[in-house]
C-alpha cells in the first residue's frame, strides 16, 4: 500500500513522501530543501529512490543538487532545461511508475508555463498538484494566463470526486478567508474552514483534500455558481465563464 505524509519546510511548504510498507526506498515531490528530507530519511532508516518535481520555482527545486547526489534518485520533472538534475523530462500523456505505482502526468500551465501534476489513478485517486490547485483556491498566475490557469484546473475537475489532492503550500485558511467573501452563503465551506481552524491550531495539515470537496468549497471550481457570479459582478467582467475566472482570479490577488 502507498502511503503518503508531508514533511514541513520553509514557511508553509510540504514536501510530501511516498511511501511502499513493504519496501525501505521512498519517493519525494517537490524537494525545495533538502536538509529536512535527509533528516527524516536518516531517522526512519529510508533511502530515496524518486523525485517528482512539479515546476521550476525554487522552493520546489531547492534541494533537487544535494538529494540527487546523495541518493542518486530518479528524477522526473518538467521538459524545462532551467531545472537542473532532472533525469526524465515528462509532459502531457507521459506516464512513469513510482514505486511499482503508474503515474499520469498532466500539463497544467498558469501558475507557471512548465508547470506539471502527477496523477495516480486508483481509488482513491492520488493528484499531486504542485502550485496549480490549493484547497480553497488556485495558484496565482506568475507566467500563464487566466484562460490557461481554467483549462489546467478543468483537467483536474474530471478526475473523481474521491481523489486525494496533495497541493504544496498550507494555504488553506487564508483561501477560505477569500472564498467566504466570494460566496458568503456556502454552509459547506463555512463548516470545513471550522475544522481547518483546528487543525492549524494543533498544528495538524489541512491537506490532502479530495476534489469532491473542492467543488463544493473552492470558488476557481464553481466559476458558474450563481451566488458567486452576483458577487463578482460587483468586482469586473463576468461574460462568460473565461471572464468570471479571469476577475476572480484578479480580486483574489489584490484581496
Amino acid at each position: 500500500m502507498l502511503t503518503v505524509m508531508p514533511i514541513p519546510a520553509f514557511q508553509d511548504n510540504y514536501i510530501w513522501v511516498l511511501r511502499q510498507d513493504t519496501q525501505d526506498r521512498v519517493a519525494v515531490v517537490d524537494p525545495g530543501d533538502a536538509d529536512p528530507v535527509i533528516a527524516w530519511l536518516e531517522q526512519e532508516n529510508l533511502t530515496l529512490d524518486t523525485i517528482l518535481v512539479t515546476h521550476h520555482h525554487k522552493d520546489h527545486t531547492g534541494g533537487l543538487q544535494a538529494l540527487t547526489e546523495r541518493y542518486a534518485p530518479q528524477v522526473y520533472g518538467p521538459n524545462n532545461e532551467a531545472i537542473p538534475g532532472i533525469l526524465h523530462r515528462v509532459g502531457e500523456g507521459d506516464e512513469c511508475r513510482v514505486l511499482g505505482r503508474r503515474f499520469e502526468v498532466y500539463a497544467v500551465p498558469g501558475h507557471t508555463l512548465d508547470h506539471i501534476a502527477f496523477h495516480a489513478p486508483g481509488t482513491p485517486g492520488l493528484l499531486f498538484a504542485g502550485d496549480t490547485l490549493f484547497s480553497g483556491g488556485c495558484g496565482r498566475l506568475f507566467e500563464g494566463s487566466p484562460l490557461q490557469m481554467q483549462e489546467s484546473l478543468a483537467k483536474f475537475d474530471a478526475l473523481p470526486e474521491d481523489t486525494l489532492v496533495f497541493a504544496a503550500h498550507e494555504y488553506t485558511l487564508a483561501n477560505l478567508a477569500f472564498a467566504a467573501a466570494a460566496e458568503p452563503d456556502n454552509a459547506i465551506r463555512d463548516s470545513y474552514r471550522a475544522e481547518c481552524r483546528k487543525a492549524r491550531d494543533l498544528d495538524r495539515p489541512t491537506l490532502p483534500t479530495t476534489l469532491g470537496r473542492e467543488r463544493q468549497i473552492n470558488p476557481f471550481l464553481r466559476i458558474g455558481d450563481p451566488g458567486l457570479l452576483e458577487t463578482l459582478r460587483q468586482q469586473g467582467p463576468v461574460d462568460d465563464d473565461a471572464t468570471a475566472f479571469a476577475t476572480l482570479r484578479a480580486w483574489k490577488d489584490r484581496f
